[in-house]
């Protein structure tokens, strides 16, 4: 919850400023649910403290709940000249923009976002590509031929992840079927866990989420049909380590350890920046508990596709082989 901001105005009409040695170097977050989640916003916290315990930043992070909360946010952290500010999610892009336009002297990151300025950057990851690698899983092993994607609210983003799980799917299983809802919320696990079963009574044998903490109903919903599901963001393979067969995760952590250091250091360019497989900032980590029941002939089309991803062949150009 946001309270008691700060509604100071900032003067300063310099670009943003390069880091002084001499005084603290500051990193806000701003999520838009709880860091509690076991995937989305947990990974951006995990990223936070890591940029606290290797920049030797002050960290402060806020969780927001409506769009008047953000500008509330940024305007406090960037009036208390905080250096940098993710906001970790695609929602944030206009109220960034907008406090970029009014505090030139901080950085404003946004994960997920739609746009830039000379001092706002957004940055998305190529979690399509790993999705793809889970889809190839889930279509060596499928026995009924159906897979279903669950995600929170309907955003392209999220659409795009779920056309790689289906790409990946359908190289392996041409004649099968993945099924998609979207419960409109990023936190309702009962929602979740509904879709999930409906997909289930309609033959789906592996579930990916993209639901952020509602993705926990997913797990549950496997967990009850005694089927595999695969994590999303972060790795959450020991959430439910009888259900979890993989995880598609995206470096968040790393990627903000990168990107604040570079503010730090004075070498940050805003503009639209993406990481994918190729950059190390994407990968697929199989559960160790379940490795052993993915067949060779499976496990050898997975790392195949890895492959090819990792050396920046496109979705629509791998080749699985047989």
């Amino acid at each position: 919850m946001v309270s008691a901001w700060s509604l100071t105005s900032c003067q300063q009409n310099d670009g943003p400023i390069s880091h002084n040695s001499g005084v603290t170097f500051r990193v806000a977050l701003l999520t838009p649910g709880p860091v509690s989640d076991a995937g989305w916003n947990a990974a951006a916290y995990d990223g936070l403290q890591l940029i606290a315990r290797q920049l030797g930043a002050e960290v402060a992070t806020v969780q927001t709940t409506s769009p008047a909360d953000f500008d509330d946010a940024f305007r406090d952290f960037a009036a208390r000249h905080f250096n940098l500010i993710f906001a970790h999610g695609f929602e944030y892009t206009d109220a960034a923009l907008k406090a970029g336009h009014d505090f030139p002297q901080s950085y404003f990151i946004v994960t997920s976002g739609s746009g830039s300025s000379t001092n706002v950057a957004s940055l998305s990851f190529k979690i399509e590509e790993a999705a793809y690698v889970e889809g190839v899983l889930a279509g060596g092993m499928t026995k009924s031929g159906v897979a279903g994607t669950i995600g929170g609210i309907e955003l392209p983003a999220i659409k795009l992840t779920f056309d790689g799980f289906r790409r990946g799917f359908l190289a392996v299983r041409p004649r099968g079927r993945v099924l998609t809802s979207f419960i409109g919320s990023f936190d309702d696990v009962g929602a979740a866990k509904e879709a999930a079963l409906a997909q289930i009574s309609q033959g789906a044998d592996f579930l990916f989420h993209d639901a952020d903490a509602a993705g926990l109903g997913v797990f549950a919903a496997a967990r009850q049909a005694h089927i595999y599901a695969f994590g999303a963001n972060r790795n959450q393979n020991g959430v439910v380590p009888e259900v979890v067969i993989a995880s598609a995760v995206t470096s968040i952590p790393d990627a903000f350890l990168k990107l604040a250091g570079e503010v730090k250091g004075g070498d940050f360019r805003p503009g639209m920046i993406e990481f994918g497989m190729k950059d190390g900032m994407v990968h697929v980590v199989i559960n160790p508990q379940l490795e052993s029941r993915i067949p060779p002939a499976v496990m050898e089309r997975v790392k195949r596709a890895e492959h090819q991803l990792e050396g920046g062949v496109a979705l629509t150009a791998i080749s699985l082989g047989g």
